[in-house]
């Protein structure tokens, strides 16, 4: 069976894997997935990620972050834009999370990217999901 949104899918991992204090969480491999997972490590809510050239397919392995009191660094994330519905956004209308405490990651003409770096490079693009 094939699987129509790949990237739900990535993100419902990570999400089950925190509620049940997972330490790594593995996932089919693809270049978005690991342009999301740079994203997310660069702004402190994994702590790595590395690529699992296993038989018979490649999968992508994420550490999760865990704080004090096993408090983890991603309370929530959600999918925002889906293969049904699209959702794009320009520079002065990509939304604020949390009141700029998460982030939205937006893939663009110039790749995948936090909205800041978005709105710093003035450029817009696809909303994939929002991280708090």
């Amino acid at each position: 069976m094939s699987m129509t949104d790949p990237i739900a899918d990535f993100l419902t991992r990570i999400r089950n894997s925190i509620s049940a204090q997972k330490i790594n969480v593995k996932a089919p491999y693809s270049k978005l997935k690991v342009n999301i997972a740079t994203v997310l490590k660069k702004e402190g809510y994994i702590k790595d990620f590395k690529i699992d050239n296993g038989k018979p397919f490649r999968n992508i392995v994420i550490e999760l972050k865990y704080g004090s009191k096993n408090k983890p660094a991603i309370e929530g994330i959600k999918r925002v834009s889906r293969p049904g519905q699209r959702i794009y956004s320009k520079t002065d209308e990509l939304p604020r999370v949390r009141q700029g405490l998460g982030i939205t990651i937006v893939t663009t003409s110039k790749g995948v990217m936090t909205d800041k770096d978005a709105r710093q490079n003035n450029i817009g693009g696809e909303l994939v999901c929002t991280v708090w």
